[in-house]
């Protein structure tokens, strides 16, 4: 399907996350089509890597099902489109098309709609007990957290070691009682949300 546009050409093809970060970082597409779901994690993780390595790549996530937390988590990782499977070939390539000129396949009023549901949900006293429990450096590398950077980067601002900010981030999902970096970049971003109103 892509391949038959003139306009595109496929620079790599990948089948789990970590061949995906591999493959973009060698090949820099325009722009990286990906899976939210991959089997061995997320795209959206893969978003985030790749756009913490390169901003000129844009990423298009792909899914088969409309997630609110899925949608805030590419936003907040970077993603420059969000897009359902069930969509046409052409409009495929249309949306790589659109994303690759730099435009956002972020539909502004489904992004303010789940930014509000969050906001409500977000707000309650218990949810600010957990932000609470934490150390002034957890809730530093939250708030890098929700700024899409990975453990690398937030290592090389904070003057940590890689391993150290992983063992923080551990702690700082334990204790809001979370499993993955999405949740905790899709938390942060819901109390910040609340509090810009």
């Amino acid at each position: 399907m892509l391949t038959a546009d003139p306009g595109l050409e496929i620079a790599g093809e990948a089948g789990t996350a970590a061949d995906a970060i591999t493959g973009i970082a060698a090949a820099r597409p325009d722009v990286a089509i990906l899976d939210v779901r991959l089997p061995d994690g997320s795209g959206i993780e893969v978003c985030r890597e790749v756009r913490s390595r390169d901003e000129s790549v844009r990423c298009l996530m792909l899914t088969s099902y409309a997630d609110d937390e899925a949608l805030l988590a590419s936003v907040v990782a970077g993603a420059s489109g969000y897009v359902l499977k069930g969509l046409t070939g052409g409009e495929l390539v249309h949306a790589v098309h659109q994303v690759a000129a730099g435009d956002s396949l972020l539909d502004p009023a489904d992004t303010r709609r789940v930014l509000d549901r969050l906001r409500d949900r977000g707000t309650d006293s218990a949810r600010d007990e957990r932000l609470g429990a934490l150390s002034a450096q957890e809730r530093t590398i939250l708030g890098l957290i929700g700024e899409g950077l990975t453990n690398r980067a937030i290592g090389e601002r904070l003057h940590l070691a890689e391993k150290t900010v992983k063992n923080y981030v551990s702690g700082l999902l334990g204790k809001l009682g979370m499993e993955r970096r999405s949740q905790a970049a899709a938390y942060i971003a819901r109390i910040r949300a609340a509090h810009d109103d």
